[in-house]
């Protein structure tokens, strides 16, 4: 009895000590507060508005490390309406047709004098402006659609549509601008009547855009005939995108009041403003020309310009808010601009690849039917799958009124290397025939410019190494941003309630990611609703979902804020983050589009590799951890029988690569909203006659191969062969014509083009015709 009382009255008193809050918070939190003010980093403004701007979503809830799956299945698919649709099927169709990628960028680097007067006058420019303003007021979903069309058939037809679309003034404008700068730009960006650019980058701030060392004074000076108070603002910006067209330029710089004319603060901070093209002192640089592209794209300066402090989008309440509102713009613009273009990117390459394969023979045997082939043509297929999946559930959460800016860097990321590694596979498997430049190579130029996509809006390294995981594990935290701003505030009760809310949210994900992997997730509970096929990835995501929390928890804890330091690691625990996310957008697909049994091998393709790469980035964070004693201590916990994912398999990758070279349902939803031309004048156009006419073929060349193993035929090439097929009777004269036919159409499918030996760079006559050689 003694002993017992020995053993309860310490566990008595430590229950009571957790359990009086107020005694709790003076012996234990106190301290604790104290430390964690100490270890807290400075945080500068800048750093404090991008971590705040924008909302959380369903990278929330994998942060969260329970995953609600009725919430993810529940969020509305994105629908166009009839308007919409049939904008993307005429008017965005036509600009299409009006498209040419290789005499855009080898002869005019610049959109036909037509196609510019179509996409101003049906309204291009202004999909996201109000209808009472005068523009067409699309949803984010539509937005997202037109600009995967058009980027299916050219670069720069889609650039110049997506950016006054995007990031940029119009933007800016919807959000903060002033009635009256509403009332007089939003019509004419509309209407086309202004061509919009936006000015951040600088050559001392590239992606360190908050670091710009543009700036403006607070000063007097004379505006229209009278002395006005207003700014002299110097910058120097460049790789400005549509600058050398623009008629009026969004500019972003650190606005400086030293004769405290706006106020008491002197560094107000940054600031955006709109200035005419033909203001004076504005300067347009020359064009830059970046990886052969034909839009347009330049630097613009200015020195001493003085202009007036109404040209401050929401004019002078707004100065120096610039910063919050390009972050809070940005995760819209973000979410919808890069994933659709370059997703059109992967559209193209798989139609045309895939096709591609199929129709050209190697060995007498089409080229996709071999493995080697496969291998890369399975990744265009499910990376694909995977993209359109991610892009579609993205622009949904816009339409929703989110604004994720922890997903919006996780697609813009992942998207836009899925698209580089697709041009990678398409040039392998185009061999010959995509190194040589011309009118009928479809990929050559989307290869060149796939970089573009991987730079601009945050560069692809800085975005994985410090946006994903650095923002998100503050951002998404269910509990890390309120310890924070606890903190800040110097808050001791809120504090110690995020604190032991923590507390409790760590050990469960820990015991949870534990129970799970030794159980292999078998007793997480999924939606009875899902798909019998998908039941275990719900399941493993579940798992990977506490693991991953558990993770972040004690590399939060264990490293605090040298985390942010370890940029490795962090590009790490971002992989996890993302590829979760992505998982769960290729499972909502597969939900939405009705479980098509068809397009199933593209599904498990996707969820294998990208719960492979999830695993591995689990393995590059454990194994790197500074603490080998923790580093045990997390192996055993995440995967304490070993990790259950290995690579797609070789036959799941052949069936995805067999869905690629033939015509089927499912070859048309993977590519859904490409432009296709039926036109055997066009590179792409061709390819499409040419599978419908080798496919046709095929049981004519079976009849022919039994003939010749017969002995009833005899002959040295393919044509001598059909002559005598029939000239015997072995084949009909209808299916003799269409041997030819399959043959012909191949053969222009398999052409390069070739030039006069200067490369038509005397341009004395116009636009020299490129001829195409035989292969």
């Amino acid at each position: 009895m003694t002993w017992t009382i020995l053993i309860a009255l310490p566990l008595i008193a430590l229950a009571a000590l957790f359990a009086i809050r107020p005694l709790r918070r003076a012996i234990v939190t106190r301290p604790l507060f104290a430390a964690y003010r100490r270890m807290l980093p400075q945080m500068s403004q800048t750093e404090k508005e991008a971590l705040e701007a924008g909302s959380v979503w369903w990278e929330g809830e994998l942060f969260h490390g329970r995953p609600d799956w009725n919430k993810l299945l529940a969020y509305p698919q994105p629908k166009l309406t009839a308007e919409e649709q049939s904008f993307l099927d005429n008017e965005t169709a036509e600009l299409c047709r009006l498209s040419d990628d290789w005499v855009s960028s080898h002869y005019d680097h610049d959109l036909s004098p037509q196609a510019w007067q179509y996409l101003k006058e049906k309204g291009f420019l202004g999909m996201i402006i109000p209808k009472k303003y005068g523009g067409l007021e699309f949803s984010a979903y539509a937005h997202s659609e037109v600009v995967t069309k058009l980027s299916t058939r050219c670069a720069a037809t889609a650039v110049s549509v997506m950016v006054p679309n995007s990031l940029g003034p119009a933007e800016l404008l919807l959000h903060y601008g002033t009635d009256e700068q509403k009332s007089h730009y939003l019509p004419r960006l509309a209407r086309g009547l202004d061509i919009p650019c936006f000015a951040l980058t600088s050559p001392w701030a590239g992606s360190d855009a908050a670091s710009i060392p543009d700036q403006g004074i607070v000063c007097r000076g004379m505006w229209q005939g009278r002395e006005v108070v207003g700014m002299r603002v110097t910058w120097d910006k460049r790789y400005i995108t549509l600058a050398p067209v623009a008629t009026v330029v969004g500019l972003a710089f650190r606005l400086f009041d030293p004769e405290h004319l706006l106020g008491e603060t002197e560094d107000i901070g940054i600031t955006c403003a709109l200035v005419p093209a033909a203001h004076p002192g504005m300067e347009t640089g020359r064009r830059h020309f970046p990886l052969n592209a034909a839009w347009h794209n330049g630097p613009t300066r200015g020195k001493d310009v003085f202009m007036p402090l109404d040209f401050i989008i929401g004019g002078p309440k707004m100065a120096g808010q610039g910063w919050r509102m390009l972050m809070e713009c940005l995760a819209a613009g973000r979410s919808i601009s890069l994933p659709a273009s370059n997703t059109g990117m992967q559209k193209l390459a798989v139609r045309t690849v895939g096709g591609y394969a199929r129709v050209r023979s190697q060995f007498k045997t089409a080229i996709g039917k071999f493995e080697g082939i496969q291998e890369p043509l399975a990744r265009l297929g499910g990376n694909l799958y995977l993209c359109d999946a991610a892009r579609v559930m993205t622009a949904g959460a816009i339409d929703l009124g989110e604004k994720p800016s922890v997903v919006s860097a996780i697609v813009k990321y992942h998207v836009t290397e899925r698209a580089r590694q697709a041009m990678n596979d398409g040039m392998d498997i185009l061999g010959g025939k995509g190194i040589c430049l011309g009118p009928s190579n479809f990929l050559g130029r989307a290869y060149q410019q796939v970089p573009v996509g991987i730079t601009v809006e945050g560069a692809n390294i800085l975005t994985r190494s410090l946006i994903i995981f650095g923002q998100g594990a503050i951002r998404c935290h269910p509990y890390v941003l309120v310890e924070m701003q606890a903190a800040q505030k110097n808050d001791l009760v809120a504090f110690d309630k995020a604190l032991f809310a923590h507390i409790g949210h760590t050990v469960g994900n820990g015991l949870r990611a534990f129970f799970t992997g030794l159980t292999g997730s078998n007793f997480v509970g999924v939606p009875a609703h899902v798909a019998p096929e998908t039941r275990r990835y719900y399941q493993q995501l579940t798992r990977f979902s506490a693991a991953f929390a558990f993770l972040a928890d004690v590399s939060m804890l264990v490293m605090g804020g040298d985390l942010k330091r370890k940029e490795k690691l962090s590009a790490r625990m971002g992989d996890i983050l993302s590829l979760m996310y992505l998982a769960s957008a290729v499972l909502k697909r597969y939900e939405t589009e009705g479980r098509q049994q068809a397009d199933a091998p593209l599904m498990h393709w996707a969820i294998w590799d990208a719960m492979f790469k999830a695993q591995n980035a689990f393995e590059g964070v454990v194994s790197n951890f500074p603490s080998k004693f923790v580093s045990t201590l997390l192996r055993r916990t995440i995967f304490p029988l070993g990790r259950p994912y290995v690579v797609p398999s070789d036959r799941l990758g052949g069936q995805v690569a067999d869905l690629l070279i033939a015509p089927s349902a499912t070859r048309d939803r993977l590519t859904a909203g490409m432009y296709i031309p039926r036109d055997e004048d066009d590179a792409v156009g061709v390819i499409e006659l040419a599978l419908e006419a080798t496919l046709a073929a095929e049981p004519i060349h079976a009849k022919l191969r039994a003939a010749q193993k017969a002995g009833k035929l005899e002959g040295r090439s393919a044509q001598d062969l059909e002559s005598q097929a029939l000239a015997h009777g072995v084949i009909t004269s209808a299916e003799h014509a269409l041997l030819v036919r399959a043959r012909e159409l191949t053969g222009e499918v398999i052409k390069v083009d070739d030039f006069p030996f200067d490369l038509g760079l005397q341009r004395s006559e116009p636009k020299p015709v490129a001829h195409r050689a035989a292969a």
